[in-house]
């Protein structure tokens, strides 16, 4: 099992509406290094769900459903996956506490923080679940 993150601005695509959507299309990223990512992705990988811009936090698990495919919102060669939720955070892992972190500090998301889709490290996962006082 490999190990994602995700992120989505809160205004444009929280966690809740995952949950309320019960499984969503990953679409819209438009970065090659993302697109690698997405690709890379097998069914059954976890994926922490990272509010953007404004929260500025991990806030939920989900799991890949479906892998890689032809982006629809496009013709030209961009894939998406599909998400399902699998749990809120007890309590939502903020970019400070992230940076602080000892077991954190080589994240993907602290060095290139503008990559919307980066892989995690399992110590990582690990890492954030203890800090958001969260078991799967």
């Amino acid at each position: 099992m490999a190990y994602w993150l995700i992120k989505s601005e809160p205004e444009v695509y929280p966690f809740t509406q995952l949950v309320k959507d019960k499984k969503t299309a990953w679409e819209g990223v438009r970065n090659y290094a993302a697109r690698l990512h997405l690709r890379a992705m097998k069914k059954g990988d976890l994926a922490f769900f990272y509010h953007s811009n404004t929260d500025k936090a991990v806030v939920g698990v989900a799991k890949v459903v479906g892998e890689a495919y032809q982006d629809p919102t496009t013709k030209d060669d961009w894939s998406v996956v599909d998400f399902a939720p699998v749990k809120a955070l007890s309590v939502p892992v903020t970019l400070d506490a992230i940076r602080v972190h000892p077991k954190l500090k080589d994240m993907v998301l602290l060095k290139q923080g503008r990559l919307s889709v980066s892989p995690v490290t399992k110590p990582e996962f690990d890492a954030i679940l203890t800090a958001g006082k969260t078991k799967l």
